[in-house]
């Protein structure tokens, strides 16, 4: 960087990149990445739902973490927000990971077993 205006162009750049990357997902799925998440398994739940989204070929869903959501008793913790509907998944490990993709995001069913009462 040699000069303020550059930076600005840089950072004008950035934030339109910004912009249309928020706009190419209908669907972002959070995992909460806290102490007490990554204790609980969230690296492993992160790896199958990766895993899982490339299975299934879906885009226009965003995979993004988030920090210590509260409820540590239930962690790891997996958040689809479509909208404004949010669903919170309790207790994900490998297997729930893989099912909330192709139940929930794949097929539109959300799988009340698995939520918090007020999902």
């Amino acid at each position: 960087m040699k000069s303020l205006d550059e930076l600005d162009k840089l950072r004008e750049k950035l934030q339109q990149q910004m912009k249309v990357r928020d706009k190419d997902h209908e669907v972002t799925v959070k995992v909460s990445m806290g102490t007490c998440g990554i204790a609980a398994g969230a690296r492993e739940t992160v790896k199958a739902l990766l895993e899982e989204l490339k299975e299934q070929g879906l885009g226009g869903v965003a995979l993004t973490q988030t920090s210590c959501a509260g409820l540590c008793q239930h962690e790891p913790l997996v958040e689809i927000v479509k909208g404004m509907e949010k669903t919170t998944y309790v207790n994900v490990d490998r297997e729930k990971a893989k099912e909330i993709v192709r139940k929930h995001l794949v097929e539109g069913k959300v799988i009340k077993d698995w939520t918090t009462p007020d999902h």
